[in-house]
């Protein structure tokens, strides 16, 4: 990889990570379409799970008295259970399939009827929702707009909500790059200087965007939350088709 490219992707990070530390959601999803085009799956898949664990890993660190431990702890059930399940299989996506996939998981919970909403404050629906979404990181490399549906629809400020989905992504992340870093074949090799790079870049975006969310009001965060992800979503399908189209 070239240095130029390289400074590019480390910018994009700073910039992704940013977005991620004031919404707690979309900068994951823009990251990981970025990797997917310019590299093989495998590899795009274990660089975004390092870039994520810094990412999350930090923004947790940062609001730490914000996070719900109860809900990390039921949902972290499921993640566990996912994995095992796919590691009988170890199934690598095509990329068409990821970006299709990545561009139509924000609108699933939309499916589900009224009364079966879900409530991240329940045990079972917190297992569930960990499953759920370690198989769409599996298929996709992300589980952020599922998460961020499943964590908006509970009872939590901003801040909790941020906090707590960090939490729980740090785990989904590190269990993403065992299973494309390790367990399939072709598994995903990284340059240790790009993924310093990206470990630090991820911080940095962090750090930044921490004053940003504490002065944003709770009005503003939801409204442009939503937009966000849906503008990416839709992006992510045209991007997939066009490729089964043009390949």
């Amino acid at each position: 990889m070239s240095l130029a490219l390289s400074a590019a992707i480390l910018a994009v990070m700073v910039a992704t990570s940013f977005l991620s530390g004031i919404f707690g959601m979309a900068g994951g999803l823009v990251l990981i379409g970025l990797l997917l085009f310019l590299l093989p799956v495998p590899e795009a898949m274990a660089l975004h799970a390092v870039t994520q664990i810094a990412s999350n890993g930090w923004r947790a660190a940062l609001s730490f008295q914000h996070i719900r431990w109860r809900v990390v702890a039921t949902f972290s059930v499921g993640p566990l259970l996912a994995l095992g399940i796919w590691s009988l299989v170890l199934f690598v996506p095509p990329k068409p399939v990821a970006l299709i996939l990545l561009g139509v998981s924000p609108f699933l919970l939309k499916l589900l009827p009224r009364g079966w909403q879900p409530d991240p404050e329940k045990p079972l629906h917190a297992v569930l929702g960990g499953m759920a979404s370690m198989s769409l990181m599996v298929l996709t490399g992300v589980a952020g707009p599922l998460l961020d549906a499943f964590f908006l629809s509970g009872r939590f400020d901003r801040r909790a909500m941020v906090a707590t989905k960090a939490a729980c992504q740090v785990l989904q992340h590190s269990l993403k790059l065992l299973y494309f870093g390790v367990l399939v074949p072709a598994a995903g090799v990284l340059d240790p200087a790009l993924a310093v790079g990206a470990v630090l870049a991820s911080i940095l975006g962090t750090w930044l965007a921490k004053p940003v969310l504490e002065r944003m009001s709770e009005a503003v965060f939801r409204r442009w939350a939503g937009v966000i992800v849906t503008a990416i979503a839709v992006f992510y399908i045209g991007q997939g088709l066009a490729l089964l189209v043009w390949p």
